[in-house]
């Protein structure tokens, strides 16, 4: 095993064990994109809204998988809602996503 699949295994993992965990999948993408096509049951704040709807996400009490639509978005919507005390985790581009763990 090498050094980049140490790195992403341990994160693929990590999303895994959220998922197993009862944990929502937030998507930060745009509408536009948003209505293109997304993972069942998942909830949509556009990142450019999550500051200000921050407490809707803390009212669901439940570990976050943050996905878009390569991964760059979530990473940062993953990092500000852990800065706000909610457990979330970059899930990636939403697509990848559907395929690791929402089968």
């Amino acid at each position: 095993m090498g050094f980049l699949d140490f790195i992403f295994g341990a994160k693929k993992r990590q999303v895994q064990e959220f998922f197993n965990s009862g944990a929502i999948i937030l998507d930060v993408r745009t509408q536009r994109e948003w209505d293109k096509g997304h993972i069942s049951n998942s909830v949509h704040i556009p990142l450019d809204e999550l500051k200000n709807r921050v407490n809707e996400v803390k009212q669901l009490n439940k570990p976050v998988i943050v996905c878009c639509e390569s991964g760059v978005r979530s990473a940062k919507a993953a990092k500000f809602l852990t800065l706000n005390n909610i457990e979330a985790t970059n899930g990636g581009g939403w697509v990848s996503l559907t395929n690791r763990i929402v089968q």
